[in-house]
């Protein structure tokens, strides 16, 4: 039995829904059902004796001592963030509330929980904390990769948050001796990823016949990771990892935003194409960048495949077309999402089954 934190948002369920298929092994799955958390992406789990679902708040305590104590689990996996930059910078407390308070009190649970532990269960444990590039602030052109040795500089509210709850998961490793692993990714993509971030977005807007807005220039550079590779990369540090260390996570796919929306366009010209015959490319729209916008990051994830023997399965080429495929495959669950009409789903399926 693993406990899985923030289990029904886009990387979480990913790896909920992958750890039932490689593993079998049972979760229990604690989302807090803010926007970005969506229950209908785990509806193929419902009937599934193996996943437990439970609302609640990693904040909570009370809640996750009651977890730990009913179902004793061997590992627990923290995914529970907030995580969207712009919505950081329009209302910080929130990503403050969830991000460190919130993490700080899931360790000082787990730390509880662990320490009662009998000799043998107490050195198998691992609490895996998933992080982001992001707290390594932003690269020059020419600058290399990050590596696991680069300082933390945060711009924004979201990546300044995300440091404070890598430095508190660090501290409990080395001052209560919390057998801790700690993942750094680079930006995921994907099937159930919330349309509000860059490729889901230009995904619905373009077949809604809307703009397509890019930041700036759009020659933000990112490292983009297909989320089924990142999954199979904490599975294996959960695996194999050293206690107290960081963990890279990359895809290898440098590449500037305004590349990504050309390549979604050409995709969807060819797979789904505009009944006038153009180029989704005319959707295309600039517009202001956002403040502090960090100009680019870039994953050096040679450790994770030095140590651990672990490497991404997709190009970028094999992933985004799999990932354009899935949306234009599952209309509906993008249509429940953008209605709010998940929300309704999840009372229809849930609440009244209790």
């Amino acid at each position: 039995m693993i406990l899985v934190t923030g289990g029904a948002g886009f990387i979480g369920a990913n790896f909920v829904l992958d750890w039932l298929a490689q593993s079998g092994e049972a979760v229990v799955n604690l989302d807090k059902l803010t926007y970005a958390g969506n229950l209908e992406t785990l509806a193929s789990l419902k009937d599934d004796p193996k996943h437990v679902f439970v609302q609640g708040d990693i904040g909570d305590s009370e809640l996750i001592d009651r977890l730990l104590a009913e179902h004793q689990p061997r590992a627990v996996l923290n995914f529970a963030a907030e995580s969207h930059v712009d919505r950081s910078i329009h209302g910080p407390e929130d990503f403050v509330h969830t991000n460190v308070l919130g993490t700080f009190r899931l360790l000082e649970s787990v730390r509880g929980y662990w320490s009662g532990l009998a000799p043998e269960s107490k050195q198998a444990f691992r609490f895996l904390h998933v992080s982001t590039d992001e707290v390594y602030g932003s690269l020059s052109a020419t600058d290399p990769a990050f590596t696991e040795e680069n300082k933390y500089e945060p711009n924004s509210p979201y990546s300044a948050s995300k440091a404070a709850s890598d430095h508190l998961v660090r501290a409990w490793h080395h001052t209560y001796g919390l057998p801790v692993l700690t993942t750094n990714c680079s930006n995921n993509y994907g099937p159930f990823h919330f349309p509000e971030k860059l490729i889901p977005l230009m995904i619905v807007n373009a077949l809604a016949g809307k703009p397509l807005p890019v930041y700036g220039d759009g020659m933000q550079v990112r490292d983009w990771l297909y989320v089924k590779d990142h999954c199979s990369a904490i599975r294996r540090v959960l695996e194999g990892g050293k206690l107290g260390e960081t963990y890279n996570v990359g895809g290898w796919n440098e590449k500037p935003n305004i590349e990504i929306v050309n390549t979604v366009c050409a995709l969807l010209d060819e797979l789904r194409p505009r009944a006038d015959g153009r180029s989704y490319r005319e959707q295309i729209t600039y517009v202001t960048d956002r403040p502090g916008h960090d100009r680019r990051y870039a994953i050096d994830a040679h450790k994770l495949e030095r140590e651990l023997g672990w490497k991404p399965a997709e190009t970028f080429d094999t992933g985004i077309r799999k990932t354009v495929e899935w949306y234009l495959d599952h209309a509906e669950w993008v249509r429940n999402v953008q209605s709010g009409a998940y929300r309704d789903w999840v009372k229809k399926q849930y609440e009244a089954a209790a």
